[in-house]
């Protein structure tokens, strides 16, 4: 469940003035086939209600995508209006916004639209771009899951959160826009030829384990198509896979954790890397089955093992293929591997590498951000404020061992607390999942010193709401403090961090006006970023 550098399909699409090159001159490359002219509606689908009468009539769904906006320099813009709708590209119905960039790759484009008034018009267009069509077209639905996994995280929250919160997504789409993992239990025939043939590359499977008997237990899905043949027949087709595993000690580690490994890697490089997540349990597990969670002992046993395979794949096939998150470090309270041997960390937002980087983005900045402080005037350097962070109780560690000494050499306060998950309950640990009112809770403690408040990336959604629904806004209020959202850059934090006035109530999100930096705060199946 995370963003990817993929393009947002599924996300309205921001249009802006764009010029047209004298060899696409708007006037001439669009031919207007046919205006207002009623062609029916055979690609839309039926359903039946009762009239008055109580007789059944059918009711026609209407086909195609909703046009939400259109940019004024598009050629279209005289002729359609939002509420229209797009029916289709060259003769065949457009399902999604994926189908509209990936027809759009034609050098010639018959597009069919269907107004508000129920006519249907038809527009010819010779090498033009999604991008000169200025079209914002509506988001189709999600496919939502119907498994029930015994580990499933969307299952283990309380009642009264936003709605967002609850979807439980099972959509092959958007784990090529966005890197949501799918296990493929809704993913048909049809749907595995259009990956195909749209080289919707690469997807993010959860496969957790390759023994199927075992798999639909874990899945609580009986229906569930043997996954190796899916996985083979995607491969075959040209499509890269990242796959995930959660572990539940006890249930689909040790000798089955072996063999998934062992036939996952024999599919390499098709399946290009295999990440394991410990298994993230919440208070909020009535009626759901007993798991256990890793404990340090467990948790460095089962690196030993990993790191020893590792460097068996790494002699055959070059690569090391499998991870453990790095969840399991902090678990068994280790180093993390020096960051060459995540390779391109191609499951980062997997929780896959993301502290190292952290660290070595850190490391590597450092003398250019000590060099600017110390040129800093005197007047601002002896201002000194006092720099505190919260994190989760998985990371708090680290940072004090690796982050804190170095900023401190500098001369400049920083102290970081871990903040204990009430709302989730103490086996949650990772900073992605902490609530509002437990960071607050944390930031008012009488033993807490600090005058700028820094909360880790990855605690608030886009719409800058905390899990539990409180605003930043309303954090930075009743904090009485300034309070800094970081990125995962923790060099430009502390640049944000050191160039505000220290005042009551204040609240900066970093690179806030450039970029927002990597917020993810997906809920996985196992956990996220620490």
């Amino acid at each position: 469940m995370s963003s990817r550098a993929q393009k947002d399909y599924f996300e309205p699409e921001e249009t802006s003035p764009r010029r047209y090159s004298p060899e696409l001159p708007a006037s001439s490359e669009m031919k207007l086939v046919s205006e207002s002219a009623s062609l029916g509606t055979e690609s839309g689908c039926s359903a039946p209600v009762s009239d008055a009468n109580n007789k059944k009539t059918l009711l026609k769904r209407k086909a195609g995508l909703e046009l939400t906006a259109i940019d004024r320099h598009s050629p279209l813009f005289a002729y359609v209006r939002p509420g229209d709708r797009l029916v289709s590209i060259n003769d065949e119905p457009v399902r999604d916004t994926i189908d509209f960039h990936f027809k759009m790759a034609e050098p010639e484009v018959d597009l069919l639209f269907e107004l508000a008034d129920g006519e249907q018009t038809l527009f010819e267009f010779e090498d033009v771009t999604v991008e000169e069509l200025g079209l914002t077209l509506k988001q189709s639905g999600i496919r939502t899951c119907k498994n029930e996994c015994i580990f499933c995280f969307v299952m283990q929250q309380p009642k009264g959160m936003r709605r967002s919160l609850y979807i439980m997504d099972e959509d092959y789409r958007y784990s090529f826009t966005h890197g949501n993992f799918v296990t493929l239990s809704n993913t048909t025939d049809a749907d595995i030829a259009r990956i195909i043939e749209q080289r919707l590359s690469p997807m993010y499977i959860s496969v957790h384990a390759t023994n199927d008997t075992l798999r639909r237990c874990m899945l609580k899905n009986e229906l569930l198509a043997p996954i190796l043949p899916r996985l083979k027949e995607l491969i075959a087709g040209g499509i890269v896979i990242h796959a995930q595993v959660v572990l539940c000690p006890g249930i689909n580690d040790g000798p089955e954790l072996e063999r998934t490994i062992s036939e996952l890697a024999a599919l390499n490089p098709g399946i290009e890397t295999l990440a394991l997540a410990p298994v993230g349990l919440t208070k909020y597990r009535d009626n759901l089955p007993d798991i256990s969670i890793y404990s340090q002992t467990l948790a460095n046993d089962f690196i030993n093992r990993i790191e020893k395979l590792q460097k068996g794949f790494l002699k055959d096939f070059g690569t090391r293929f499998v991870w453990p998150a790095d969840e399991f470090y902090t678990i068994a309270k280790r180093r993390f591997p020096a960051l060459k041997e995540y390779e391109d960390i191609a499951q980062f937002e997997n929780g896959i590498g993301m502290c190292r980087l952290f660290a070595a983005t850190f490391n590597r900045k450092k003398q250019f951000f000590k060099r600017s402080f110390n040129k800093l005037p005197n007047s601002i350097r002896a201002k000194k404020p006092r720099l505190v962070g919260f994190t989760g109780e998985s990371a708090i560690d680290w940072l004090q061992e690796e982050i804190v000494p170095q900023v401190r050499e500098m001369g400049i306060d920083l102290s970081f607390n871990s903040v204990k998950n009430e709302f989730w309950g103490g086996t949650v640990t990772i900073s992605g999942l902490l609530s509002g009112a437990d960071l607050l809770q944390a930031v008012l403690k009488d033993s807490v010193q600090g005058d700028i408040v820094l909360l880790p990336p990855n605690c608030l959604n886009n719409d800058d709401l905390f899990i539990d629904n409180l605003t930043l806004e309303e954090f930075c209020k009743k904090a009485k403090r300034t309070v800094v959202v970081g990125s995962y850059d923790f060099v430009e934090t502390l640049k944000e961090a050191l160039s505000l006035e220290v005042k009551s109530g204040s609240c900066t999100l970093n690179n806030s006006n450039t970029t927002r930096g990597n917020r993810s705060v997906a809920l996985a199946e196992a956990g996220l970023a620490l």
